[in-house]
Parts: C-alpha cells; sequence; structure tokens
C-alpha cells in the first residue's frame, strides 16, 4: 500500500515557526514533523510514501532523501503559493493506483488508525472521523448516516453535523480511479485552485460514493495553530516513553 502526503504549503498560521521552514520541519522531541509521519505509516505497513512538497522544497527534499533513502518518492508541487490541497492531489494523481492513503501533513496518528481504515471497508472510499462534544468554524466537519460520508466541510449546519475529519483517507483501486477521474474534471475549473481535496469528497458523498470510519479513542492531532504545537508535543512525549507499546 501507498501513502501520499500533502506537505507543501508553508504553514502561516503557525508563525513566527514557519518564518523560514514549512510546517512539516517542526521540530517535536528531535524529529521533524514529516518524520513522526513516516515512520507511524511505516510501523503501520505502508510500503511507499509520495511526499508533495512546496515550500522550501530543497530543505524537505533533502531531509527525506538523508533518512529515507530509497523509500520515499518527491512530487513537487510548483503552484503552492496559489493553490490549495486540491492542486497538491492533481500534482501526484499518477500515484493513484491500488490501495492507497492520502493524509494533510499536519495530522500526527497513531498506527492503529491506519490499519482501521484500510481493513475491509465497505466503501471504495473511506474517510477517517472522530467527534467530539463541540465544533468549531475550523474544524473540517462532517455529517453522517451509519457507515456512510453524507457530507464534509467547514461550514456545514451545526444541527446535522456529527464528527469530523481527522485528514486521512483511505483509497481502493475502484476509489482510486473515480476519485482521479473527478479530481481531473474539477482542475479544469479555474476556482478549483482555491479549494480542499476534500470539496472533491464532499461531491463524492453527495453520490453516495464514500464512507467513514470512526478512529475515536485513539491517538491523534492536527497542528493548524500555535496552540496546537503543545497537543502535538504532549502526544509525543506519550509515544517517547520508553514504557509506551503503541496500540494496533
Amino acid at each position: 500500500m501507498k501513502a501520499i502526503i500533502l506537505c507543501a504549503g508553508q504553514g502561516r498560521r503557525l508563525l513566527p515557526y514557519t518564518e523560514s521552514i514549512p510546517k512539516c520541519l517542526l521540530s517535536l522531541n528531535h524529529k521533524h514533523f514529516i518524520e513522526w509521519q513516516i515512520d507511524t505509516l511505516l510501523s503501520a505497513g505502508i510500503q511507499q510514501v509520495v511526499a508533495v512538497t512546496g515550500y522550501a522544497a530543497e530543505r524537505v527534499e533533502s531531509l527525506l532523501r538523508r533518512r529515507y533513502a530509497g523509500k520515499i518518492t518527491v512530487v513537487y508541487n510548483p503552484f503552492y503559493e496559489l493553490a490549495d490541497n486540491l492542486a497538491s492531489c492533481w500534482m501526484a494523481r499518477h500515484h493513484f493506483a491500488n490501495d492507497f492513503i492520502i493524509l494533510n501533513g499536519d495530522t500526527l496518528f497513531e498506527p492503529g488508525i491506519i490499519r482501521r481504515l484500510s481493513a475491509g471497508q465497505p466503501y471504495s472510499i473511506t474517510l477517517a472521523t472522530d467527534h467530539k462534544d463541540s465544533y468549531d468554524d475550523d474544524d473540517m466537519k462532517v455529517i453522517t448516516m451509519n457507515q456512510q460520508l453524507k457530507s464534509v466541510g467547514k461550514k456545514l449546519p451545526l444541527k446535522q453535523v456529527n464528527g469530523e475529519s481527522i485528514g486521512i483517507m483511505y483509497f481502493d483501486p475502484d476509489g482510486a480511479q473515480l476519485f482521479k477521474a473527478k479530481l481531473e474534471t474539477s482542475m479544469y475549473k479555474p476556482e478549483s485552485l482555491k479549494k480542499w481535496y476534500l470539496t472533491v469528497i464532499d461531491e463524492l458523498a453527495g453520490e453516495g460514493r464514500v464512507g467513514h470510519c470512526s478512529i475515536h479513542g485513539m491517538d491523534w492531532t492536527e497542528v493548524d495553530f500555535v496552540q496546537d504545537l503543545q497537543n502535538a508535543q504532549t502526544l509525543v512525549d506519550k509515544w517517547s516513553k520508553p514504557e509506551y507499546c503503541r496500540p494496533d
């Protein structure tokens, strides 16, 4: 199985920490953010990793060559300053084959999430979701019914929202082709440059083609703002303890 990490952005909401380095190179317990991601993916059985780079690409690629020689493929997105991550997906579309995972470059997670997400899901496209008591404007909210994803977006009616995306998706071979076809159609529209790839997933969800998988109770965190760094630090501190055994 392959994983595609979307890590082209600078992460301006984390300034001044990202003034000269991208978000994926922030350091937590002597490991860069992207190293935490790749090490987790490899431990979960992922065999190939594709990193879509953009801001400070040379520094990111230098790290990946040094640390993961022969294990990582890099795709450069030259439009990272002009476009959102829908364009990053489009740049990586030639890697949409067989089973694969797409994940945002700002999500930390335990390996069990990858195993659960890819284990015999009833839909060809499956979004990993969690739930909590309340949601804010920046949460990527979802509306689900049983195992089906009905809608995903930041501006969904709160009365209908019953979860949030954690920024990780699974595609089987059929789902890969569905997503690729919809993505290529979308990129012909100029407004798509400013869209997230989840807008395409929302369209496919409206056609009844997308499921969701709850990972509630499992370890993960997303880093968007400076205050999120403490949550990430707490999580990697937990993972770094010699006595800690990361669950399957």
